[in-house]
């Protein structure tokens, strides 16, 4: 698999690491996909304390003891569990970031976590606060870097402007190219590595298409989304397979370090993972893509 440096740090990590928010809470289950990512050369795991209450930390811890080395460990915080309460409630603050990273770092049997991201964010944070959290847990060793993950672009164009982030994670397939005008550019301009989640866009993008397109997808109805798909079958190269497709395009751009497609099964594991010896899609393939694929924008989330 090949390797990408994330942003301007020493985090290096497979092109295809492993979205964990879909493995479940079944430990055996959960332990033996993350076992198979890694010796199927996956690195990059990233999970968040948001997950299942926390449930899928601990399942990561758990698949990593012993294994802490072959990993790049991926967090998030920001969503605050209150006992008690139903949901969550944000809470991006100094106070609450620097307490639940050792929350994190317990539950996942880790001294340290590779890439702790804020898990959202508004323009009405006190973002200055904000990044005071993660540069000080940085200079404490807790955590090596920092990122956000959020598809707000006033809120991404802060955090770049203002703070240490080697990435964001946000989401991004054929059939939601919104960051393709306003933050792809931004982030290779600042040497930023996008981390895309996404990719297989809930499905779509498989050979399950037709089930998986029932609901539409963003702006897209089922109907121009039978239609997208059904182009992009007609138009790719022979043997091109449809997920494989949607990992390669997400990974096309020079500002993507990594993809991070969900599995529930070993099998949904093993077609992602097949993307990583796929050849890059062509200038060509591209162009084609783009054509009968829509240029979506960002228009409520800002």
């Amino acid at each position: 698999m090949r390797a990408n440096t994330i942003g301007k740090s020493e985090l290096v990590v497979g092109e295809i690491g492993l979205g964990c928010m879909s493995l479940g809470t079944e430990e055996q289950k959960a332990v033996a996909l993350v076992h198979e990512a890694l010796e199927q050369g996956v690195t990059l795991l990233d999970t968040a304390d948001l997950y299942d209450g926390g449930i899928n930390e601990e399942l990561v811890g758990k698949a990593i003891k012993g294994r802490r080395d072959q990993v790049v460990l991926a967090t998030k915080v920001g969503n605050r569990r209150i006992p008690g309460q139903e949901g969550w409630t944000w809470d991006p603050s100094k106070d609450y970031i620097q307490t639940a990273v050792k929350d994190s770092l317990r539950r996942l049997g880790t001294d340290y976590i590779d890439l702790y991201q804020l898990h959202g964010g508004t323009m009405d944070d006190h973002i200055e606060e904000t990044i005071e959290a993660f540069e000080e847990l940085k200079q404490q060793g807790w955590i090596r870097e920092y990122g956000i993950s959020s598809i707000r672009p006033n809120v991404i164009r802060e955090y770049v402007k203002r703070s240490g982030i080697v990435s964001v994670m946000m989401q991004y397939s054929i059939l939601d190219r919104r960051p393709e005008e306003e933050i792809l550019p931004l982030l290779a301009e600042h040497g930023i590595s996008l981390i895309a989640r996404g990719p297989v866009a809930k499905g779509v993008l498989s050979e399950r298409y037709e089930e998986k397109a029932v609901k539409g997808y963003l702006d897209y109805s089922r109907e121009e989304l039978l239609e997208t798909v059904k182009q992009l079958r007609e138009g790719l190269q022979p043997g091109r397979e449809l997920s494989q497709t949607g990992i390669r395009y997400a990974l096309a751009h020079p500002a993507t370090a990594c993809t991070i497609p969900g599995a529930s099964s070993a099998q949904q594991l093993r077609d992602n993972l097949l993307a990583a010896q796929a050849e890059e899609l062509s200038p060509q393939e591209l162009q084609y893509i783009q054509a009968v694929s829509k240029r979506n924008q960002y228009e409520q989330h800002r």
